[in-house]
This record gives structure tokens, sequence and C-alpha cells, in this order.
């Protein structure tokens, strides 16, 4: 994640010490994927989810048994997404458990099932945050998720949340179709008292596959930034907002001091030092996702090959797998990342978009997804 409103206009927030730290004393932040179940039918979702349950699902036990394990690792959070995760019938017993562990709880939700009974059971139960997804404005939302009505639900959601006192936050994942309703997003955020926002460079990996063409290019991207960046000084200087991020995209860090330089801003220093504290893309390293049968992904958009099953042995077995070649890659970047990356300027506090697509793991099939949007002079 690259916390904008951190880095471009001095805002601190709650999870700072999280992402600009190259070590502290938690484990991973995990994503876990609890059920494949959706009342929704996105068209750029990554796990493909539909209203069947598939075979496989982690039992209730299984469950708690992960939770214990990662209690254990002293895990840093574990986000709850799906599918949609309030269509598991035990999500309220799951994260109760993990209250009791101490684990902390993040729900990621599309918000339509969210009534004032929901809201207070999730407070009760300790989650912590709710992310709910919007994609712009209600008719471009309603028909990019497939189901008429939807955005009025999840508006609904969000107000049954903040009522309740649970800390709400909007997620949008950025694609050509809806690239340039970013300031209808913010503009929503502060209709609704939102003062979070998390924009997600799509990743071709479920439905979105089906998006080749809704991939942004270049400038698109840019642009698209460039806009974030905007609004972003925008908003907070106004108060409108308190928390501004981009995630799954780490060129938009260097991206960001190129323009700070350009600006001659005042903050640049202090940005460039939280960046290379941070050390760039963690996938594999502190972030990981667990998904609804029980296999261990490297993140939640990588779900074409497994790490290892929750079943056959402990998340801490599969996580502390020296051997285990995709991991051992992730964890040493600096030999092995695409030749443009290891030969940028910013390779330490960037560290690519390095995955492969398919399931063969021989180097030729590994590639920067997203792309990166740099020019050669910017990284040179």
């Amino acid at each position: 994640m690259i916390n904008i409103s951190k880095l471009y206009c001095g805002r601190s927030s709650e999870g700072d010490h999280l992402r600009y730290s190259k070590r502290n004393s938690f484990g991973p932040v995990v994503f876990y994927n609890c059920t494949s179940r959706c009342n929704l039918r996105c068209s750029h979702c990554y796990s493909s989810s539909n209203s069947a349950i598939k075979a496989g699902e982690l039992s209730t036990l299984e469950v708690r048994k992960l939770l214990s394990e990662l209690a254990e690792l002293n895990c840093a959070v574990v986000l709850f997404s799906g599918g949609e995760p309030l269509l598991r019938g035990d999500l309220f017993e799951l994260l109760a458990e993990a209250k009791h562990l101490g684990v902390r709880t993040v729900v990621s939700s599309n918000g339509t099932l969210i009534d004032s009974a929901v809201a207070d059971k999730l407070v009760d139960v300790g989650v912590s945050y709710v992310g709910i997804s919007i994609d712009g404005e209600e008719k471009f939302h309603d028909k990019f998720r497939k189901v008429k009505g939807c955005f009025k639900a999840a508006l609904a959601g969000i107000e049954h949340c903040k009522a309740a006192g649970l800390k709400t936050g909007l997620r949008f994942t950025i694609t050509k179709a809806n690239a340039e309703q970013v300031g209808a997003v913010f503009d929503i955020a502060v209709s609704m008292d939102v003062r979070r926002i998390c924009f997600y460079h799509l990743i071709r990996t479920g439905r979105a596959k089906e998006l080749d063409n809704q991939t942004l290019l270049s400038q698109q991207s840019r642009a698209v930034v460039d806009t974030i960046i905007e609004k972003t000084d925008e908003f907070v200087g106004r108060g409108l907002v308190d928390e501004v991020l981009t995630v799954g995209n780490h060129a938009d860090g260097p991206f960001l001091l190129a323009r700070m330089t350009q600006e001659n801003n005042r903050r640049y220093e202090e940005a460039e030092k939280l960046l290379r504290a941070g050390g760039g893309n963690k996938i594999g390293e502190s972030i990981v996702c667990v998904s609804w049968d029980g296999n261990v992904h490297p993140d939640q958009f990588w779900r074409n090959y497994s790490l290892g099953n929750v079943k056959d042995k402990s998340f801490e077995q599969i996580w502390e797998d020296s051997s285990e070649p995709v991991l051992k890659k992730l964890r040493d970047k600096a030999h092995f990342a695409d030749q443009r990356c290891l030969c940028c300027r910013w390779f330490d506090l960037c560290k690519g978009n390095w995955r492969f697509l398919g399931t063969e793991i021989e180097a030729e099939h590994w590639l920067n997804e997203p792309a990166c949007y740099l020019t050669d002079e910017e990284i040179l």
C-alpha cells in the first residue's frame, strides 16, 4: 500500500507503523478468503465468486485451528474477504474466536448485506474496520456488479456501520471503464462522511482475466494516479478525508516521488525515507493469502499457485518453508526480479510487481503484473 495522504500531505494514519518499517514484531498480514460465495457478479472479481459453495471449504474447526496458528505467529491482521464474507454461516463465530485469541480482524465486503443488526454484531466480535467496495456512481456500479440496486444497498451498509461506531472505508478498483470516476468516489466518501479510501490497480486474475481490454495503459495509469494525488491533497487539505492509499502497483511510490521532486515538495525527503524503510513489495514476505479451501497463496490476487494447504501442514510450516521455490524468489528479489527493475534506481523502495499468471514457476514466466508505467528516464 502507498499511503498518499501520509507521504504527500503528511497526514499520519493508524497503519503507518506496519507499512513503513522493515522490521517489526508482527507476523504476516493474512488475507483470508473465507468463502467463494457472493450475491453479486462483479466483472473484475479476482476470485471468480458466484452463488455456489465450492468444494473443500475449510470447516469451522479447521478455521479455528488456523486462527490459533496465526495468533501464535503474532499475525498483524486477518482480513476476512470472499466472495462475500457475510455469506459464510459461521463468520461471527470465527470473528469472535479471533477476538478471543487477540488477533485483529478486518472485513472486506460489498456492503449489501450489512443491516443495523449485522453492524452491531461486527462491533461485538471486535472487527476493527470494514472496507466496502464502490466502483463509481450508481448507474456504473450496478452495471459493473450486475445487480440492480446494489449501489444503494452498499451505501445503506456504510450508514449502518457508521451508526454502530465501526470504522469504515471505500475500496475502488481502477479499470479503463471507471478511471474517470475517481473524483466521484471522493465525492461519495465525503457525502457519506467516510474518511478512508483505497484505490486498487486491476490485476488480471479470476474474472478480471476477461477484462484485458480494461487494463490501463502507462499514460492512463499516470493520469489516474495524478488525479488521486491531486484529489487527496485537496480533500485532506479541506479536512474531508484522513487516509487515501493506492494498492497493487508499487510504481506508485517512485511516481509520487518524481512528482514531489518537480514540485519541490518540502516533504520529499521524509516520503523517500518512509518508502525505503517500507522496502516495497512485500508479497510472500509479510503478505499472504489463505483461500476458502485452505490453499495458501502469495497474495489474494495470485490464486494460480499454491504454496501449500493448511489441511496438510500448519500455516507456520508452509510460511517458513525455505525450500519453497516461489517463496525463495519472492524473498530474494535483489537477485531474482525483472532486469529492468534491477537497473532501476528506485528498486529498494519498490521491488516491482513480480509474479506469474500461469502455473509454470520458471523465470521466463514471471512478469510485472500490473505493469510498471515509469519511463526509462524516470528509473535510470
